[in-house]
């Protein structure tokens, strides 16, 4: 089990960040993270992503600020495919344990259209059962991260056992888009599925939680976010290595995933994809066998 933690220790707080990948699970789970420790901000922010994230509260409450769902997070909530940022007050010292979901893992594990989950942050307990109140105790009964990264998957695999999968050809489209950096043109996928637009849209939205369109905008917006978290290179650049028309067609993007430009974004300073498994201010790191 290989288990790596860093240290990040800033203005902005002193917290850790722990992540692994079950290559078991991998169809179903990117990966499990979590962080502990203490922050000075006090307000969260996570953009749009092609995943959905699963959360459990091992510290005190969050309370969303936007978008729509639950007010309060005490135990365990899901993060489904977002179209704007994620906005959470958040308390001086936090700890949560996260699960990365594929869009497929998603679709196994809540086993109903993920269109119902899209665009908002729900309680989990709303979505699947005491099943919630299960995964929550077992985690913070555990002592390590490995030990909660091991409870986690198990859950997970219990759910996903006997679940109905995304459908090989949806699978197929969704995999192209995100090979392709979200270029690949939607007209080509349709073609070479045999479906027709109305189908392969509600198919996707049934299967993945959004239009193909908006899964191909948010994946190329990921590839935006990482270049100018690992870089400074020109944003006119960027914009086109992206695939973006030019820099104010990625400015346009910019505000409606995150309420903010790219100037404005790179202005709060990096990390700013932390809490996504990208951390880049840290203390050496450590791994676990």
């Amino acid at each position: 089990m290989k288990v790596v933690t860093r240290l990040h220790d800033s203005p902005r707080g002193r917290w850790t960040y722990s992540e692994w990948r079950p290559a078991h699970l991998a169809a179903v789970v990117e990966l499990i993270w979590q962080t502990e420790g203490t922050t000075t901000e006090p307000q969260d922010r996570h953009y749009p992503t092609p995943t959905i994230e699963l959360l459990v509260n091992l510290g005190p409450s969050f309370r969303l600020v936007e978008p729509a769902g639950a007010e309060v997070f005490e135990t365990t909530w899901l993060a489904g495919i977002q179209h704007g940022p994620v906005v959470c007050e958040q308390p001086p010292r936090h700890g949560v344990l996260g699960i990365r979901l594929t869009p497929a893992g998603a679709y196994a594990l809540l086993a109903r259209p993920m269109h119902e989950v899209s665009g908002l942050v729900l309680d989990l307990h709303d979505l699947v059962g005491r099943a919630a109140g299960e995964l929550a105790t077992r985690c913070r009964d555990a002592v390590t991260a490995e030990e909660r990264f091991r409870l986690a998957a198990a859950w997970v695999s219990a759910r996903v056992a006997w679940s109905r999968p995304v459908d090989p050809v949806i699978a197929w489209a969704a995999a192209q888009i995100e090979r392709s950096g979200g270029a690949v043109p939607i007209g080509e996928l349709r073609a070479e599925t045999g479906f027709s637009k109305a189908r392969l849209v509600a198919a996707f939205r049934d299967q993945i939680g959004v239009a193909p369109k908006l899964y191909a905008r948010i994946v190329r917006f990921g590839r935006v976010l990482a270049a100018l978290q690992g870089g400074s290179a020109p944003l006119a650049d960027v914009a086109l290595a992206a695939g973006y028309y030019d820099q104010p067609h990625m400015n346009a993007e910019f505000r409606e995933f995150t309420g903010l430009t790219p100037r404005e974004l790179l202005s709060t300073g990096p990390p700013f994809l932390e809490g996504l498994g990208e951390e880049t201010e840290h203390l050496p790191v450590r791994r676990s066998a």
